[in-house]
């Protein structure tokens, strides 16, 4: 069985709409980052990093969204996360490393400069229903959750960033994200200002 030490709204809404794309049963575990569980000895024995998404497995614990989505997408290859081919994956990984390390911690550079960089990953995504092309991907899903968020917290105009708002829609029509998100604001929302 999984467990996914999740806190609603964060970077875990990735791999909880994951778990439920690959229809795997897991135990999702609440963490509270605006009341600092993240930094309590017990969670801190699991993940030193103090970090959610943390991911129980049965082969042990993974840390780091995209490290969670290539496992979930590789152990669950009938759900189609992932392209058969070495250059399909290869795009995959590009864009969870661009996710990862250049848009994700964009807004902390002030509103202006995460502008800029979603502009780059509007022009990155052209006119592909999907990240990679037409086939969806891991790389739509944690894409999805780092617009959600930003989106969720910038006053947008509708022709700002016109394919990550189309892309948005359609991931707001996926049964899996429709779940997650009802799921997780039930929890509550408890992220730290």
């Amino acid at each position: 069985m999984l467990t996914l030490f999740l806190a609603p709204g964060s970077s875990s809404m990735a791999p909880h709409i994951a778990l439920h794309e690959v229809g795997a049963g897991f135990t999702p575990r609440l963490v509270s980052l605006k009341r600092r569980e993240n930094r309590a000895p017990d969670f801190l024995a699991l993940n030193p990093e103090g970090k959610v998404p943390l991911l129980l497995t049965p082969e042990g614990g993974l840390t780091e969204v995209a490290a969670i989505l290539f496992w979930l997408a590789r152990r669950h290859p009938a759900a189609g996360l992932l392209p058969d081919d070495a250059m399909g994956q290869a795009r995959v990984l590009s864009w969870m490393s661009f996710l990862a390390a250049t848009v994700h911690p964009a807004r902390r550079q002030g509103l202006d400069h995460a502008r800029v960089v979603w502009a780059l990953v509007e022009a990155r995504l052209g006119d592909a229903p999907h990240a990679v092309g037409g086939a969806y991907s891991i790389a739509d899903i944690h894409l999805f959750r780092l617009f959600w968020r930003f989106r969720g917290g910038a006053a947008l105009g509708p022709e700002e960033f016109p394919r990550l708002i189309a892309h948005h829609d359609r991931m707001m029509r996926r049964p899996a994200v429709q779940r997650v998100l009802r799921d997780e604001a039930a929890m509550g929302y408890e992220l730290p200002d």
